[in-house]
């Protein structure tokens, strides 16, 4: 792998076409993607496979059964979690080789206790309509990446 890699954290993800999307988005960087259980849904779906593609089979994909269990696992040093109740935003996260990007599930988000732990590790995407709750989950995990790609090649 080249040194722009790091990581896709999707924490208890609830729709199946989100998570086979981010997984393609995986495969288009060289990502990892971790999946934190439980999911709200299989992940031999077709909604998973239509959305992950033919590229399904090569997304480097590790699984754990709870956030402890992948703080244990990876004790990973540089986190970077996304809200969209963040006060900063995701330009000025400290997007580094290995980090981890980590989103919360489409209709629960990242549990109080999580965010309240990493406060000062929250970033959010800009939102300047009120007329929406919130963005999708694969365009906020694509658009993360990118922008930690070009942070991680230009330094």
């Amino acid at each position: 792998m080249n040194k722009t890699r790091f990581n896709i954290v999707l924490y208890t993800p609830d729709i199946p076409g989100n998570t086979g999307s981010i997984g393609r988005t995986c495969v288009a960087l060289g990502l990892r993607l971790i999946l934190i259980k439980p999911y709200g849904f299989d992940l031999s779906e077709k909604a998973v496979r239509r959305a992950g593609l033919d590229y399904w089979k090569h997304i480097e994909l590790t699984e754990y059964d709870s956030w402890n269990d992948f703080l244990e696992t990876e004790q990973p040093e540089n986190m970077i979690l996304f809200s969209k109740t963040a006060e900063k935003v995701f330009y000025d996260a400290p997007y580094k080789e290995n980090c981890y990007l980590v989103f919360g599930s489409e209709t629960k988000a990242l549990p109080a206790t999580i965010m309240k732990e990493n406060k000062s590790s929250l970033y959010s995407l800009p939102q300047y309509s009120e007329h929406i709750r919130s963005l999708n989950l694969s365009n906020v995990a694509t658009t993360a990446a990118y922008e930690a790609l070009r942070q991680i090649s230009y330094s």
